[in-house]
């Protein structure tokens, strides 16, 4: 099990991707302690503690430090991994410092190119401004951490230089070590390019086949060791373990606790506040799967289920309803039938492809 907390709602930065805008009954609600603990009793064997936002330090250094005391003297081996924009840390690292070099916790950035990322007075975050929150990590942390940037029709053609980047980060070496196996040491910089979904200032889903062939085009130019999807497509075809979002089975797995208190099987579905749990009924021995159980986010249409790509594009529930929802599903198709057979390359597969027939969803 992870758990995914949302602490807060609130946000230093003015992104205009965001999809945690609407996440919480009010701006200043703020997840309680009470409903992290209770849930860790619970599922004592939970891995990572996954902090998003809102940005995670809008709050203060004592609220992790609560948990980590928690987990300390219940001797867990929980981890804690914190996502966020670095930007007060930059600002004030001598604050954050002691937090981010205990041996629990791991930081993850974001930083993509174009125009969508913005700071809080609307201003754009720079690349400039990303490395001196890398270079202020590496100074008073040890270690330049990996980012995530999130790819809209408005940046996609920056997508390669995301990768670049990490590259450049990583002054060439392959990264080893992750964040969420925080013993091992940490080199080089890996980059995550994920996809806008339909949530909050996010109207409309970027395709998952587009994001498939930026994918396709990493591997082409051997830069995968620096692109942590584009080594999931590379196994996921062949069964390999595979992570959010492309886990059919990710509500088996993990969970989300929002500012409000309410709970989800799904950080996506947390951010649109749909397929709620019942968070008593799971504290008193309960367990539910509320995606696996909703019949129409099994597929996209009939026909996945005899395509070889079943497992890609239907591998998270959220962009099957986005997808649904948009009307967008046969435009995926077309484009991802175009790009399978390098997909099957990638996983070393030789399987035959149908040509694309729109069939309706």
């Amino acid at each position: 099990m992870d758990l995914i907390i949302k602490p807060t709602e609130l946000c230093n930065f003015k992104c205009t991707f965001c999809s945690s805008t609407k996440i919480a009954d009010n701006k200043n609600d703020l997840l309680s302690h009470d409903q992290i603990f209770r849930f860790l009793e619970r599922f004592p064997q939970t891995k990572t503690i996954i902090v998003n936002g809102g940005d995670p330090l809008m709050l203060e250094p004592d609220y992790y430090w609560k948990i980590i005391d928690w987990l300390d003297e219940r001797d867990y081996e929980t981890s804690i991994a914190l996502t966020t924009n670095l930007w007060p840390f930059y600002k004030k690292p001598k604050k954050w410092t002691p937090l981010f070099k205990n041996d629990r916790v791991g930081i993850t950035t974001s930083f993509n190119y174009g125009d969508g990322r913005l700071k809080g007075d609307f201003s754009l975050f720079t690349v400039e401004d990303f490395w001196k929150c890398s270079d202020a990590m590496l100074e008073y942390v040890g270690y330049r951490p990996d980012f995530i940037a999130v790819m809209t029709d408005m940046n996609d053609y920056t997508a390669m230089k995301n990768v670049e980047l990490a590259v450049e980060m990583s002054n060439g070496q392959e990264p080893q070590g992750t964040l969420h196996n925080l013993k091992r040491e940490k080199v080089g910089v890996e980059c995550k390019l994920n996809y806008a979904m339909s949530s909050g200032d996010q109207d409309r889903p970027y395709l998952l086949s587009k994001i498939y062939k930026i994918y396709v085009d990493i591997w082409r130019a051997g830069l995968h060791p620096w692109e942590f999807n584009t080594r999931q497509m590379m196994n996921r075809l062949k069964g390999g373990a595979t992570t959010c979002p492309q886990n059919r089975l990710c509500d088996e797995g993990i969970r989300t606790l929002q500012p409000s208190g309410d709970y989800y099987s799904c950080g996506a579905f947390g951010d649109d506040r749909e397929k709620p749990i019942d968070f008593e009924y799971e504290m008193r021995g309960g367990f539910t799967t509320p995606l696996q159980d909703s019949f129409e986010l099994a597929s996209m249409k009939k026909s996945c289920y005899t395509c070889p790509m079943l497992d890609i594009c239907n591998g998270c529930r959220k962009t099957v309803k986005d997808f649904k929802r948009h009307n967008v599903v046969e435009a995926h198709c077309r484009l991802m039938k175009s790009i399978a057979p390098d997909i099957l390359k990638a996983n070393n597969m030789d399987v035959e492809v149908t040509p694309y027939i729109n069939e309706g969803v």
